[in-house]
């Protein structure tokens, strides 16, 4: 049996940083070079080493049976967003093709096969598509969603047994529509956002430029192929500026998370890999009991530890850096960043080996309140996101809509080539966001010097008396307690009995004994008190109850909706 060889780091082609009119025109030239996609099992081995050349050979064919089925320049195709190389040659493959690909989720661990074809044929019906192809394993359930919806639906190996006739392919132009990316927490009312040729470039030029990719670079990625950052920054990117990579799938991410930094270990040319603030956290909280760090990992070469996709905690970066320090790896590789899939991915980032910066904020600059001064000035470390990316332009504006000053906290707005056409049929959403070429975010935060600061998003600020707390700020706290982990907790507001607005916070329970529980219930109550100087409504609830996106984050305002709809059930404990 010949043994499997990954693709390499290093070969004679030149490097082009994503200086492509399209994405078409990207593949082809990353296939002059050896590089390519290296898949992985859940423990790190390679099972498949797949050059760029291999994939877009499969990509081309894949065009053509798209094709002969009838699938025409602007039509959908909807793939099941597997880590493997069908979902990529797919993917490619439609784009040759002219058809926008829409990358879509697979079943998770949480909401059982019921709520995902509900999911599934949520997104279908906005992306409307003629066809959805997905991996055998879930045939079931992808075609119970496509037959809601309407469009044909077949698994990935039957489609690639179907003839390929090859034909000429319709031209690609900068303008047209390569995409639509659905964010991570469109679900219950998808926007499939529409990402040009031009756009998706853009993005990508400004990434490697401004992370300074070059010769040598390798990557390490378990992000999912339907999150933003899982698919532009984590293979398109790749394509498009010629690295290879290493994958491991999500799920296998989620069993073994320390074989995320086996393989960047084993890999030694690794200088690439990104995650979310929890997947910092759980490697470090699973090594905390190991004392072989510096024996098993190797993280000397690893350059660009990119954080983004949530809230980053300093907390939880410094006790990565506290845990894996021995291993080599640097704190100054942290590479913060800020983005969203309506801007393609990034708007800002964190020039390299600045890693983690923060400012301390006071609660009053926050909550916009006045301070009370009974109570102790507290503040919130506030991470320092980078700098706007070649061409973007980032603006912080008050509710008058006018621009404010540095370190004065408003709506973030950005403007530039890589932001979204449009959400796809949906005008009206379209004109909400964006004016006059100006992308509202949705989030809150400040610049400083040229840097974006992020503060929280604004749809989830609870208000309460008119005095403004941000839901992250209770959930930390509250985490800070023993015995709880990165995404126990959801705080939102309700409406209690008497008709006022109150602070209430989910916590997984983790605990069997009624009094211990109760225990539990006052302690949270006494903690978030302290933050908010009210009292709240606390309900321990299972764990693996509170929901999460797609991408892994937790859903607040979908925890609420459970919640308040009685399809999270708390435990009972006594008054």
């Amino acid at each position: 049996m010949t043994e499997l060889v990954p693709t390499p780091n290093d070969c004679p082609l030149p490097r082009r940083r994503a200086d492509f009119a399209t994405f078409n025109e990207a593949v082809d030239y990353a296939a002059k070079s050896a590089k390519g996609l290296n898949f992985h099992d859940a423990r790190g081995t390679l099972i498949r080493a797949y050059p760029y050349s291999e994939m877009r050979a499969d990509a081309l064919q894949a065009a053509y049976r798209l094709i002969a089925a009838g699938i025409g320049k602007g039509d959908r195709v909807a793939l099941i967003a597997e880590t493997g190389p069908e979902f990529a040659a797919l993917f490619c493959g439609a784009v040759y093709a002219g058809a926008w690909p829409v990358p879509l989720p697979l079943p998770t661990t949480f909401g059982g096969k019921e709520n995902y074809i509900e999911q599934l044929a949520v997104q279908l019906e906005s992306s409307d598509p003629k066809l959805l192809l997905y991996p055998a394993e879930i045939a079931e359930m992808a075609s119970a969603a496509a037959g809601r919806q309407g469009c044909d639906g077949i698994d990935w190996a039957t489609f690639a047994q179907r003839p390929a006739i090859e034909v000429e392919l319709p031209p690609a132009t900068p303008d047209d529509i390569c995409y639509l990316q659905y964010s991570s927490g469109s679900t219950r009312f998808p926007t499939g956002v529409a990402v040009t040729h031009r756009a998706l470039l853009h993005n990508l030029y400004g990434h490697a430029e401004t992370m300074n990719i070059g010769e040598g670079d390798r990557g390490v990625s378990w992000l999912p192929f339907y999150h933003d950052m899982g698919l532009v920054g984590c293979l398109l990117s790749l394509i498009a500026n010629q690295v290879s990579v290493d994958y491991l799938k999500t799920e296998h991410f989620a069993r073994r998370p320390l074989a995320w930094l086996d393989l960047i270990s084993r890999n030694q040319g690794t200088t690439l890999s990104y995650s979310p603030t929890f997947g910092y956290d759980i490697c470090a909280r699973r090594i905390s009991s190991q004392s072989s760090v510096a024996e098993r990992f190797d993280l000397s070469r690893w350059r660009l530890a990119g954080n983004g996709a949530d809230m980053i905690r300093p907390d939880v970066m410094q006790n990565f850096v506290n845990a894996f320090s021995e291993a080599g790896f640097k704190a100054s590789a942290f590479t913060p960043s800020y983005g969203l899939a309506e801007a393609t991915l990034a708007v800002t980032v964190m020039p390299p080996g600045e890693g983690i910066r923060v400012e301390l904020v006071a609660e009053e600059r926050l909550s916009g309140t006045r301070r009370d001064l009974s109570r102790p000035a507290r503040y919130r470390a506030i991470v320092n996101c980078g700098k706007p990316l070649p061409d973007m332009e980032v603006e912080i504006r008050g509710e008058n809509g006018k621009a404010k000053k540095d370190h004065q906290i408003g709506k973030v707005w950005c403007r530039g080539p890589s932001v979204m056409h449009s959400y796809f049929r949906n005008q009206e959403a379209t004109d909400e966001c964006l004016v006059d070429g100006w992308l509202d975010t949705g989030d809150m935060g400040y610049m400083a010097d040229g840097y974006l600061f992020i503060v929280g998003r604004a749809k989830d600020m609870i208000i309460i008396n008119g005095k403004n707390h941000w839901p992250q700020d209770i959930e930390w706290a509250v985490e800070q307690l023993p015995g709880f982990n990165h995404g126990d907790i959801a705080a939102f507001a309700i409406e209690t009995e008497n008709g006022e607005e109150a602070p209430a916070v989910l916590v997984h329970c983790r605990v069997s004994d009624p009094d211990e529980r109760v225990r539990l219930r006052d302690t949270i109550r006494d903690k978030v008190r302290s933050i908010t100087g009210m009292n709240c409504v606390v309900e321990l609830v299972p764990p693996r109850t509170l929901p999460r996106t797609s991408s892994g984050k937790l859903s607040r305002a979908k925890a609420k909706r459970l919640y308040l709809a009685g399809e999270i059930e708390p435990f009972e404990l006594a008054a």
